[in-house]
């Protein structure tokens, strides 16, 4: 790598390194990019710092023609926009060629959702005569009944519940306050616990909602393993807290919900988040379609 490029190259990495701190198999998937990029451009007669839009154009069509998948092309694409500013950065040049370019779509994996069965399940698991299988089953039926994020569960207070107006005030993402809506079931199980439960495990005056058995505040880790071993009794694998907020969106859609509504409820900034559970929808009405149509 003696030429001048490649050395401006190799400053770039070793600033990702030292300024942002980022792993070596992400520095190295940079060089293995941007080295690609470079050789591809000197063939061509063109040089790395000083490349174009369609010198960049005509690289990224050569990746594809070449069989490099989109998510790929994608990253060689972010690795290019990355290099660039830097070049702005340092003042060795004024534009950056590669901003106005867009990345092949990917196939957007679509999230694990539970049917209502098995959400039916999941929330018959805990032991009732328990006083943990109590809260248990208060925190199960409240995470479905409001699509709560788990670090938004785990981190209510007890000022932010409203359960005799039926509903509680969350802070998502940002610390952006919301209404969410609490449903019977999850209200009387709640209440439940909290008049019954928590007056017995809480160790002296504790803000927190949802206690752990020696007192102290849920923490994350600590209700998802919960969440996991009832999952497990009633076999559903890979259960987490994220799966049953997946499920409380797509079901309401499933049942004529306004995606807007969902999109209020999810605490999501953008609706076209909120629009994967649509896709979700979709696919399963597919799916159903595909079994019973005499003519599918």
């Amino acid at each position: 790598m003696n030429q001048p490029w490649s050395r401006t190259l190799g400053a770039y990495l070793d600033a990702l390194a030292a300024e942002r701190g980022l792993a070596k198999n992400s520095i190295d998937a940079y060089r293995r990019d941007l080295q690609r990029l470079g050789e591809d451009l000197e063939e061509a007669g063109s040089d790395l710092r000083t490349a174009g839009v369609q010198d960049l154009q005509q690289h990224l069509r050569k990746l594809r023609k070449h069989g490099l998948s989109p998510r790929s092309v994608a990253r060689a694409l972010a690795s290019f926009r990355g290099f660039y500013a830097y070049l702005i950065e340092d003042r060795q040049r004024k534009d950056n060629p590669s901003i106005h370019l867009l990345a092949p779509k990917t196939w957007q994996q679509l999230p694990k959702v539970l049917s209502e069965t098995q959400v039916a399940d999941l929330l018959a698991a805990p032991d009732l005569a328990k006083a943990l299988g109590v809260r248990d089953k208060a925190m199960l039926e409240l995470l479905y009944a409001s699509g709560l994020r788990v670090s938004e569960l785990v981190g209510l207070e007890l000022s932010q519940m409203r359960l005799d107006q039926g509903f509680l005030i969350a802070y998502g993402k940002g610390s952006k306050e919301r209404i969410v809506p609490v449903g019977e079931r999850a209200e009387v199980w709640v209440g439940r616990y909290l008049s019954e439960v928590r007056p017995r495990l809480v160790a002296g005056r504790h803000p927190t909602v949802f206690v752990n058995s020696r007192g102290l505040g849920m923490t994350r880790q600590g209700f998802w393993k919960i969440m996991k071993a009832y999952g497990v009794a009633v076999g559903i694998r890979g259960l987490s807290p994220h799966v049953l907020r997946h499920s409380f969106a797509s079901h309401l859609l499933e049942h004529g919900a306004d995606l807007r509504a969902v999109q209020m409820m999810l605490g999501h900034a953008d609706v076209s988040t909120t629009q994967i559970y649509t896709h979700i929808h979709q696919t399963r009405l597919k799916s159903l379609y595909d079994r019973f149509h005499p003519r599918a």
